[in-house]
């Protein structure tokens, strides 16, 4: 199975690369750009475990390495289930 982890800084935290982004949009006219946050997408391939378990496994992963819970939020997709 196919496994995507979304990683966002959460609201309220200062996210300059977004608005960096944000700018650059404005720059080359796409001004109806209100607000932008930049984050991180992970895709992990697994195998052999019922999803439940992967869930968790994934949720883990996040946890421990692929986010900063402090500061950030995830969202995990799941495919071929």
């Amino acid at each position: 199975m196919r496994a995507r982890v979304i990683v966002m800084p959460k609201k309220g935290v200062l996210d300059p690369q977004g608005k960096a982004i944000q700018g650059s949009l404005h720059a080359l006219g796409y001004d109806g750009v209100k607000d932008l946050r930049a984050g991180k997408c992970f895709e992990i391939e697994l195998e052999g475990m019922p999803l439940e378990k992967a869930r968790a496994l994934l949720n883990e992963m996040a946890e421990k390495l692929l986010a900063n819970p402090v500061i950030e939020s995830w969202n995990i997709e799941v495919e071929g289930t």
